[in-house]
């Protein structure tokens, strides 16, 4: 069932696209999909694979190995409930987005120096040092990111996800602990499973399949 309303949406894509546009690229997202146009801080920013064959890798993104710990590579399925997507899916949650859908936020967990590399067009940093009790933040700081930005409630010392947003949350890839420990941490205050989402991938695979980037 998934995979035909993923299918379907991209449909919906694709035809929302001047037909001149898809004969020009020659190096599509998908053989139906030839770009998407996303928002990036109120601006309009096309997404595309890069169109030079000849292209290879960001290098900040070519190592294939780190310590383990703590760059050990992550299992498929953070936890029961928690969906892990592909590039397919997230673009499919930016389109939402940018089309007004506000009750979903693509969320860089990297700290910002990472993201001054290069992040996903319409992605939100939200370090993961910011959701981490270890690392400093308070229950109030959590709570007020949890208000402000996810629109969760609390009310009397309980919390009411009802309203609360979607979170397609990523980091530099399948070795990389920075979104899985948000998303962890999200969940012991618990944030409902279902409304959280996981590219596994991460910046990794953006840059090897040569999608667009953007600085803050």
């Amino acid at each position: 069932m998934k995979s035909v309303l993923l299918a379907s949406s991209l449909m919906v894509l694709s035809l929302a696209l001047a037909p001149a546009q898809a004969e020009e690229l020659k190096v599509k997202i998908a053989g139906n999909l030839p770009s998407v146009t996303v928002k990036h801080n109120g601006k309009d920013v096309v997404v595309q694979r890069n169109q030079n064959v000849e292209n290879t890798i960001n290098p900040a993104f070519a190592k294939t190995s780190r310590e383990c710990p703590p760059f050990c590579v992550n299992p498929m399925t953070l936890g029961p409930g928690i969906e892990t997507i592909g590039e397919l899916e997230v673009l499919d949650y930016l389109k939402r987005m940018s089309d007004g859908d506000a009750s979903i936020m693509l969320i860089d967990s990297r700290t910002p120096d990472w993201v001054e590399k290069g992040t996903i067009p319409g992605a939100v940093n939200i370090a993961w040092t910011k959701l981490n009790p270890e690392k400093g933040a308070s229950p109030l700081d959590i709570a007020d990111i949890m208000t402000k930005q996810f629109g969760a409630k609390e009310m009397e010392g309980l919390w009411n996800y009802s309203a609360a947003k979607t979170l397609v949350m990523f980091c530099n890839g399948a070795w990389c602990g920075q979104s899985p420990n948000n998303i962890n941490n999200l969940v012991k205050f618990g944030y409902p499973p279902s409304k959280i989402k996981w590219y596994r991938g991460g910046m990794q695979s953006w840059e090897s399949l040569g999608l667009t980037t953007v600085k803050p």
